[in-house]
């Protein structure tokens, strides 16, 4: 979705339009982050399936922008974004998988919850 607002963002809009997608995209990019960060810092001790498809669909996402912007016939501005959204990709891929090895890798935490360390 990011992509495709960004890809909306380039064209021939108004100046208010354009910025005003590209502060859309920029906000989705940050959910994109956080929501990468969330994924990554689940607790379960190994790697698991849904890291596996994390990390293709990033990747492939990646490929795809990658594609675009390797093809002859879109504009330049689309090709230029396609080039800038494989590479975002990209780091959110490689950005992903060191995030989820520092998590596996880190022991679990024995903290005593909210509930327990506080007396009633």
């Amino acid at each position: 979705m990011t992509g495709a607002t960004a890809m909306a963002a380039v064209g021939h809009h108004s100046v208010f339009a354009t910025s005003l997608l590209a502060l859309l995209a920029l906000g989705m990019a940050h959910s994109l982050t956080v929501e990468i960060q969330r994924q990554a810092h689940r607790r379960s001790g190994r790697w698991e399936r849904h890291d596996v498809i994390n990390t293709v669909l990033l990747a492939s996402w990646a490929v795809g922008s990658l594609t675009i912007a390797a093809l002859p016939y879109p504009s330049r501005p689309i090709r230029v974004l396609g080039l800038m959204l494989a590479l975002s990709y990209a780091f959110a891929c490689a950005y992903f998988v060191a995030e989820r090895r520092r998590a596996v890798a880190a022991p679990l935490s024995t903290a005593p919850s909210v509930s327990e360390s506080s007396p009633v």
